[in-house]
């Protein structure tokens, strides 16, 4: 099994196996592969290898089997047969997962279900505003079916070139069109879930209102594997923005960014889509380490915001809605410079600049990562306390707190000291993110905005959560998983 985590995590420390994995008992191997076939049930370490490794490769798992259904009927027997013989099995997705609720792990054996093969889009409604298609669609193609028919899809990740709907659903993903689309929970109108008995729920339904009874929909998005495979889904399409307009501006003060904020908020209203804050070291770690990349102002200031403005009625023109915002900004002092993007590269390197904060960060050393959120209004109160205590228990250490400002979720990362011992730092991972979590509470906030729990917050979530909480969750887990085969230790 891999070696056991602290209570919250061991930063970017790999946990790795430090024994073969569990076997199998008896023929189950066989029995297994006679569902999905021979090249669909893999044992390999070669083959295996991209179900085991996460992103950060925080978290590197072991597995005596990768299953790799093709039908809704074939992860239906598959879990039936786990649950008869008391099997642990592993959703897993696009495995872009931070927490390492899709990583295999224990003292014994976790067999990977991977939904990738479930890749098929169904039906494109455009007049309905939905459509319907599997678990193992990756985001960007999901994005690209509605495209095909003149609409957008706008779940908007990093990753979404490789993570896939199943995932994105059973994490409750957010992303950068949260502020007027919602989380992947608003954007659900029905599911496909095989429960953990092999039952196939079918709730594909594409209706608006459904007052019948208990919401089953969204107990599962969300629920992070630990209560059924998520394998079809069906998705809310909207109509494409009339325009569209991406801007970049800067300015001097947190307290200036919340006032621009609540601006553009009263002024566009739902057009408004976008509200990305970035701090000047982010911008600084992409220019230095992201190729191709140049800064869009003449002038470097403390904080800039990355804002965009989707007009969705004919009437509205979204580059004079922007100026109109600048207008108002700049004469009440709250933005000392901006720039409005005039072509569809520069917008897309706008983004570019916002989408590499992350990964860009790999070259700095050692980064300690929090995903967090709090109201709206008391953002900038977080990420001032939080600096001052990362600077009192690290000097030197350098803050970089970026994100979706506009929905309060802040991803607060740190990287080391200059010329600091990668390794000494990240050991201070759980010192600094529970002084960082005591802010968000004492704030109102929550200690994960939207990666979820996964492994890597479960012991801390006894912490957050009421015992009501607690017990209800518990309640229902033992109720949908009795003998506890889906994602075991995982959440809860």
């Amino acid at each position: 099994m891999v070696s056991p985590l602290p209570r919250q995590g061991q930063g970017e420390m790999t946990t790795k196996p430090n024994r073969e994995p569990t076997a199998l008992a008896g023929d189950l191997i066989g029995r297994f592969e006679a569902i999905v076939g021979k090249a669909n049930a893999l044992t390999e370490p070669d083959a295996q290898s991209p179900y085991l490794h996460e992103p950060r490769e925080l978290f590197v798992g072991q597995t005596p089997l990768v299953l790799r259904p093709g039908t809704t009927v074939q992860v239906s027997e598959i879990l039936k047969l786990a649950n008869d013989t008391g099997t642990a099995i592993v959703p897993q997705g696009g495995n872009t997962g931070l927490v390492g609720g899709q990583i295999p792990a224990g003292d014994k054996p976790e067999v990977v279900v991977s939904v990738s093969r479930l890749n098929r889009v169904h039906h494109v409604d455009p007049e309905g505003g939905a459509m319907t298609l599997e678990a193992g669609v990756t985001l960007a193609n999901a994005q690209a079916a509605a495209d095909s028919a003149n609409r957008l899809f706008p779940l908007s990740l990093g990753s979404q070139g490789t993570c896939q709907v199943g995932g994105n659903l059973a994490t409750n993903a957010g992303g950068v069109g949260v502020l007027a689309y919602g989380n992947a929970r608003e954007l659900t109108l029905g599911l496909e879930v095989v429960l953990a008995d092999g039952r196939i729920w079918d709730g594909l339904r594409s209706l608006r209102k459904d007052n019948t009874g208990y919401d089953l929909r969204d107990l599962f998005v969300g629920s992070e594997g630990t209560l059924g495979i998520i394998t079809a889904a069906v998705l809310k399409i909207f109509p494409k923005p009339k325009g569209m307009a991406t801007a970049f501006a800067a300015l001097n003060s947190l307290d200036n960014i919340a006032r621009f904020f609540e601006l553009a908020h009263d002024a566009a209203g739902p057009d408004l889509t976008a509200f990305e804050i970035i701090p000047d070291i982010g911008i600084e770690f992409v220019l230095r380490h992201a190729e191709g990349t140049r800064h869009p102002l003449s002038t470097i200031h403390p904080w800039y915001v990355l804002l965009e403005i989707s007009a969705r009625g004919a009437a509205v023109d979204a580059a004079d809605a922007m100026e109109a915002i600048f207008g108002q900004a700049l004469e009440a002092g709250l933005i000392e410079d901006a720039v409005l993007a005039s072509s569809l590269t520069q917008t897309r390197d706008f983004w570019t600049l916002r989408e590499r904060m992350s990964d860009v960060q790999k070259q700095e050393g050692g980064s300690i990562k929090s995903d967090v959120s709090v109201p709206v209004a008391n953002v900038p109160e977080f990420i001032r306390r939080a600096g001052e205590m990362v600077e009192g228990l690290v000097p030197g250490a350098r803050p970089v707190p970026f994100g979706h400002f506009g929905d309060g979720n802040i991803h607060y990362n740190i990287s080391q000291p200059v010329d600091a011992e990668r390794q000494e730092f990240l050991s201070q991972w759980d010192r600094v993110t529970d002084a960082i979590n005591e802010i968000v509470l004492e704030l109102n906030g929550s200690i994960s905005a939207e990666h979820g729990i996964g492994r890597l917050k479960r012991a801390l979530l006894a912490e957050v959560k009421s015992d009501v909480e607690l017990d209800l969750m518990r309640a229902v887990k033992q109720a949908l998983d009795p003998n506890g085969i889906l994602n075991p230790g995982r959440v809860i």
